[in-house]
């Protein structure tokens, strides 16, 4: 029983719902010693398995198979025609005249149907073995309810996340179906001129209920909806590269698996790279970066520029910044944050900024949300940046109205 008792305790685990099903099957399975044990559910008119454990690797029982549901055990023993112990399916009059007795190689049987705390009838939690076995009791059908018991509460559980899963991706097939994905646009000054070099572009959600596009973008990626929605978040914003002048810059963020696998170069086939700037974060893990640098090498001749944010926050970003070559360095905003009264974080900045001029690469603070922390990153000769206090995300429209402004030298 320890492994059941286990079981009650890994509830909320990372561990699959389905893991834990497969366990409570294999632990009936040994204990009631059965040759295969299964969880089905009936679906129109067919009884469905959807959980085995089946050593014996029987064909016919097995996850996605099904069968019409009028000729299985399940349908007669929900229906209260059939007995939820069966200890010989020979000597039982109802069993033995069953085709799927003969097909299964069913000698004895214990099953008990699976009901939703809806009163909705799911399906059975059954198992069996090829030989007739005299000895299944009421005690054993005790402790088949009790594990049927635990496993409606997973099934429901899953039941839910799949209702949840459907209704996220409904939702997110409608706001690429509508192009309901606005694009903000938050100013980065140059600190050389005090004006604006460049625009970086965000993604926001006006839906309702209101979520943030960190969570859009999140439920996207578990539905395998996340490449569609970021490609399409990035070609509204390079639309509006037109309406910028010349000198202006747009940066883009995108994933390295949408990179890899071609959709960034498709979406970018048609647009002036030259005034684009590639934002990869430090928490986007790539595994191999001779596939990025050969997936980037089209666009990078076209005169896509790559920068690395969030550079501070971890160890990853410097390995992104000497694997990937890349044009801009932008330092996060723990970094920069009260980087005017934190020696510690004035002096890795300042490093930091030593490092970028070394290579040749610019330097973007990010975060700015103070008149000191401005005058702090001054001081360190970072190249541009950005943050609320300079200017917050904004519509296209009062975008274009920064393009003249300016920052108190």
């Amino acid at each position: 029983m320890d492994k059941l008792t286990n079981l009650l305790v890994d509830q909320q685990s990372n561990a699959s719902i389905e893991a834990k099903l497969a366990d409570l099957l294999a632990l009936v399975r040994k204990h009631l010693d059965m040759d295969v044990a299964f969880i089905s559910e009936f679906i129109n008119d067919e009884r469905v398995f959807k959980v085995v454990d089946n050593p014996s690797e029987n064909q016919i029982v097995k996850v996605g198979n099904a069968d019409p549901i009028n000729e299985t055990y399940c349908q007669k023993i929900t229906d209260d025609k059939l007995s939820p112990i069966i200890t010989n399916t020979n000597a039982n009059p109802i069993t033995k005249a069953m085709p799927v007795t003969e097909k299964l190689g069913i000698g004895a049987y214990i099953g008990v149907p699976i009901n939703l705390s809806n009163g909705k009838l799911y399906g059975t939690f059954c198992c069996y073995k090829s030989h007739h076995d005299e000895s299944l009791n009421d005690r054993d059908l005790s402790f088949l309810n009790i594990i049927s018991e635990i496993a409606t509460g997973l099934i429901e559980k899953n039941l839910s996340k799949s209702i949840s899963r459907n209704h996220a991706k409904s939702a997110i097939e409608q706001i690429i179906s509508d192009n309901d994905i606005s694009i903000y646009f938050q100013p980065i000054f140059s600190l050389k001129n005090n004006k604006v070099a460049g625009f970086e572009s965000l993604a926001r959600f006006f839906t309702t209920p209101y979520k943030t596009p960190d969570v859009w973008f999140k439920e996207a990626k578990k539905v395998g909806l996340n490449e569609a929605l970021e490609m399409l978040a990035i070609k509204n914003a390079v639309t509006n590269i037109a309406k910028f002048n010349n000198s202006t810059y747009i940066a883009i963020n995108c994933s390295p698996s949408h990179i890899l696998s071609g959709a960034l170069k498709n979406t970018l086939q048609n647009i002036d790279c030259t005034r684009l700037v590639l934002e990869i974060t430090e928490h986007s893990p790539i595994s191999d970066y001779e596939k990025m640098r050969a997936a980037l090498r089209p666009l990078r001749n076209k005169g896509l520029r790559l920068a690395i944010d969030d550079v501070g926050a971890g160890f990853s970003s410097f390995q992104h910044i000497l694997e990937l070559e890349a044009d801009i360095i932008k330092l996060d905003i723990s970094l920069t944050q009260n980087i005017n009264t934190d020696d510690r974080k004035f002096l890795l900045a300042k490093a930091l900024c030593g490092f970028a001029k070394a290579i040749d690469c610019t330097i973007v603070a990010e975060g700015i949300e103070t008149e000191e922390e401005l005058n702090s990153l001054r001081k360190l000769n970072v190249d541009s940046v950005q943050g609320y206090f300079i200017g917050r995300p904004a519509a296209i429209n009062d975008a274009l109205s920064l393009l003249n402004a300016t920052l108190p030298a």
